[in-house]
């Protein structure tokens, strides 16, 4: 169980405290605590009772509830709560905008327990006669409470992770050699949004469906397959095919419509025929074998046809970590000690990108600041080389555009990211202004998640992708795919344009702590579907190779 897990309960104690009008004391005491576990380095799991009190901020009488969460996963203080709380109230805690302040006021003042009945009541224009409601709040309650009803049962990718892997073990053991099962669909293809599983399977369907209903799984039969819907309201689509039919309906399911429509269209495919394998079906009409997660756009078989399939990236393809976080701004790690989880995982280098003075939100570094880290740097590139950590910021854009430290500043830096972080709510012309004089800024090496999404939270601001990546292409800078499993940014259906005009790639995790480090996987996962191969990617040069790129990039400068 990791600390930001325990601190979840903490934080959501707080909360449901004050929407109850409880001590103000107490609050704070839970909602500290919450914070001092979210940022603590080590695992408090794997500590002592003792060592577990004597942490600032957490004592006995806390610290007696973080053991109680860890021995039974849940709190029983936390759960008195959830059961005096109306359902509906609990859930506008998930609403963007809406704190225990503004809920109090829907739920004791206007009545308001549902969030149909809260959408309605902002389409009635009720809120704005409560104090802390104006129309712009109003108004921007209602627009995230339609993206969250529009997004209910959406999950991203990483968060099916887990369940697919125990439901791989338990599908295995339950059939045990005797059938054939895959795990298709939208996870197949790696989508980074998923809306449901889809298991194909040769298995019984009677087991199959009194096995899943001891798990108490909801199952209930339609014409195409079996719906099963679990504690977590997650639907697992199960077809059931025989020998024969399996391959090329895992197949069929693990196709866009456009692709699968294109592919059937061919005048050397016959779906008579029976198929012995996955790899049989590109047989059939004399292709190459496409990965699940390319089989999007038709013009993939065209490109198989003439022997243009792209080599896709792989996770080992990763040589440095690009864009991560330190205890200078908002990290949890100490430079030194990402540098050393770097080298553990056989990274050669690490750039470090911190904040830049305006996330003053996130501890955003000071021009002292700044020199006194590179002193830091310097120490560290002595101590563990032949690796090397790279000065780099993530400077903030601001609203014209400009980069948020002097020429003198920027020029010390090997690296900079320019990225939006603050003024989301733009319109096209504004946001792409300031992401076009960013980009034409000289010491713009790298440009940071470039729409500002947050996958099933926010949508971003909107950008022409096209003006963009030209921009990009003219400037020699590189687009970001964010690797964090939120972003995801920028979006993989944009990149080939990119790769047409031989823009640069970076998969970057954007780590604010040695775990994040892991989240390459996931840029990774939809650089694959855009096509993306290792030499088109920043984060895949070697050391060598990105100190060439660092001494192009000041070139620029001059």
């Amino acid at each position: 169980m990791h600390n930001y897990e325990i601190a979840e309960y903490f934080s959501l104690l707080s909360k449901l405290m004050e929407i109850h009008g409880e001590n103000p004391f107490k609050i704070k005491s839970y909602s500290n605590a919450a914070f001092t576990l979210d940022k603590l380095n080590d695992p408090v799991i794997d500590m002592e009772p003792h060592q577990l009190f004597s942490i600032r901020g957490i004592g006995e009488a806390i610290g007696q509830k973080v053991i109680e969460i860890i021995d039974y996963k849940r709190l029983s203080l936390l759960d008195s709560y959830i059961e005096k709380t109306p359902t509906g109230v609990f859930e506008f805690l998930k609403i963007k905008g809406l704190g225990p302040k503004k809920i109090v006021t829907i739920w004791k003042e206007l009545e308001i327990e549902s969030i149909g009945e809260l959408l309605y009541a902002c389409e009635e224009n009720r809120l704005v006669k409560y104090k802390g409601f104006g129309a712009k709040t109003q108004q921007n309650i209602q627009d995230a409470l339609v993206f969250y009803l529009q997004h209910q049962g959406r999950y991203l990718f990483q968060q099916v992770v887990p369940l697919v892997e125990n439901l791989k073990i338990a599908l295995a053991e339950k059939i045990n050699g005797t059938a054939l099962f895959s795990i298709s669909g939208g996870y197949k293809r790696q989508l980074e949004i998923i809306d449901h599983l889809e298991i194909v399977t040769t298995f019984s369907e009677k087991e199959l469906t009194t096995w899943l209903t001891e798990k108490s799984f909801q199952c209930t039969k339609n014409e195409k397959f079996l719906s099963c819907i679990g504690s977590d309201k997650f639907e697992i689509r199960c077809y059931f095919t025989d020998i024969s039919d399996f391959y090329w309906t895992d197949f069929t399911l693990s196709c866009s419509p456009e692709f699968l429509e294109k592919w059937e269209s061919d005048p050397l495919f016959s779906k008579k025929m029976p198929f012995i394998s996955e790899k049989n079906i590109f047989d059939q009409i004399n292709l190459p074998f496409i990965p699940a997660p390319l089989r999007e756009l038709p013009s993939i078989i065209d490109l198989a046809k003439n022997n243009k399939l792209p080599k896709l990236i792989q996770p080992e393809d990763i040589k440095g970590i690009i864009h991560s976080h330190s205890t200078w701004s908002d990290g949890v790690h100490t430079i030194e000690q990402m540098a050393l989880a770097a080298i553990e995982k056989g990274y050669e280098y690490l750039i470090i990108s911190d904040h830049s003075k305006s996330a003053f939100y996130a501890g955003g570094l000071s021009i002292d600041s700044v020199k006194a880290q590179h002193r830091e740097i310097d120490a560290l590139n002595k101590k563990l080389a032949p690796f090397v950590i790279f000065k780099s910021i993530e400077s903030d854009i601001l609203n014209d555009g400009s980069l948020d430290y002097p020429e003198d500043i920027l020029a010390c830096f090997d690296i900079v990211i320019a990225s939006i972080h603050s003024n989301l709510k733009m319109t096209e012309e504004k946001a792409m202004m300031r992401l076009l004089n960013a980009v034409n800024n000289p010491y713009t090496s790298i440009l940071g998640h470039p729409t500002g999404r947050l996958l099933l939270s926010r949508k971003g601001y909107p950008v022409n992708h096209e003006a963009l990546i030209d921009a990009c292409a003219d400037n020699n800078v590189v687009l970001e795919l964010n690797a964090h499993p939120r972003r995801l940014d920028m979006d993989w259906r944009f990149i080939h344009l990119a790769l047409q005009q031989d823009v640069l790639i970076s998969i970057n995790p954007d780590a604010h702590a040695i775990e994040g480090y892991d989240d390459c996987r996931y840029g990774v996962m939809v650089a694959q579907k855009a096509g993306l191969s290792a030499v088109q990617n920043l984060s895949s040069f070697n050391l060598a190779e990105i100190m060439e790129f660092v001494a192009f990039q000041q070139s620029k400068r001059n």
